[in-house]
């Protein structure tokens, strides 16, 4: 009895020691997930896995990229809200699983202020307004003319009902005053192809989505909906400049972890961000996807989702969007 008693007591000393010693481990201790709630190829996964690469890097750990897509970013964004919040579940949000899906969704499963931390803003990817050739618009102001003299002739595609383009091209029906019809399609590109194929008017797509088919003069664009000129394309206004004040519209991508996170993971996160957003490469990698790169604080970030958020929803109540 004695002896098994002293076995009892060296196990359970033995067990504390390790659970000290791995809690006195500094962070990361183990390797990171980063969750992009869409699928491979499009511009978050994209920047994710540079992310990541770049993290894998500096920590000597290597990064999982988790893909986890579906119900427009809604699947992969209730996993991270749900994971613990030890640092190390990361999710690599956008405009749409923050600011554009609360507008729309009347019911989320997770609350995009209440179950996140912000990290950092990653990149700022803003949209260009394009028009078929066969438009006789060659302006901002001048489509704005034609849609006023044909109320309800011109149409305007999207990535589907509740996306940020839709959201987008009601923004301009609203601010504008204009009659433009929306035309949902399912996802970007089956829309680009209508597009081209002059069976719809315009529409809001990213800047690498629509360059390559406006430098080939397929697509016609007509500003940027940035605060500054896109450096891809300089000789293109911005709406500001156009005559359309105030009007932005584009995605973000943002490091994202679940409200709780021990603030010292937050902050070695965000001086990995900002640190690995300096670099020469990874500056070029965005450029070459029509983004520019941010990293603002944790702090900066959360004050522009709820901004967003404000944003998207009055657009969203003004056009009589019904929730979904």
């Amino acid at each position: 009895m004695k002896l098994r008693a002293t076995l009892c007591c060296l196990f359970a000393a033995a067990t504390a020691s390790v659970v000290v010693t791995t809690q006195a481990q500094p962070y990361p201790a183990k390797p990171i997930r980063i969750v992009v709630p869409f699928p491979a190829g499009g511009n978050a996964d994209i920047f994710a896995r540079a992310y990541a690469q770049k993290l894998g890097d500096s920590w000597k750990q290597t990064p999982i990229v988790d893909n986890r897509a579906g119900a427009a970013g809604i699947i992969g964004t209730q996993f991270v809200a749900r994971s613990p919040a030890d640092g190390y579940t990361l999710l690599f949000g956008t405009t749409g699983t923050h600011t554009t899906n609360p507008a729309v969704y009347a019911k989320l499963p997770y609350d995009p202020v209440k179950d996140f931390a912000p990290v950092s803003n990653f990149a700022d990817s803003p949209f260009l307004l394009v028009v078929h050739p066969s438009v006789p618009a060659n302006t901002l102001q001048g489509l704005i003319r034609l849609a006023k003299s044909q109320p309800g002739q011109l149409d305007y595609a999207s990535f589907g009902t509740g996306s940020s383009a839709h959201l987008a091209g009601e923004m301009l029906r609203t601010m504008a005053g204009i009659n433009i019809v929306h035309v949902a399609y399912k996802g970007g590109p089956p829309a680009v192809t209508d597009l081209v194929g002059g069976h719809v008017s315009l529409m809001f797509n990213s800047l690498p989505a629509v360059l390559p088919l406006v430098k080939a003069e397929r697509l016609r664009a007509l500003a940027v909906a940035s605060a500054r000129r896109a450096p891809t394309l300089p000789e293109l206004p911005t709406f500001t400049e156009a005559g359309l004040s105030g009007f932005e519209a584009g995605s973000w991508y943002g490091v994202l972890v679940p409200a709780g996170t021990p603030r010292e993971a937050i902050t070695k996160l965000h001086a990995e961000t900002v640190r690995m957003l300096a670099l020469p490469d990874i500056k070029q990698k965005l450029a070459t996807e029509g983004a520019e790169a941010i990293g603002n604080t944790p702090e900066e970030f959360a004050a522009q989702i709820q901004r967003d958020m404000a944003r998207w929803a009055k657009v969203a109540r003004d056009a009589k969007i019904p929730q979904q």
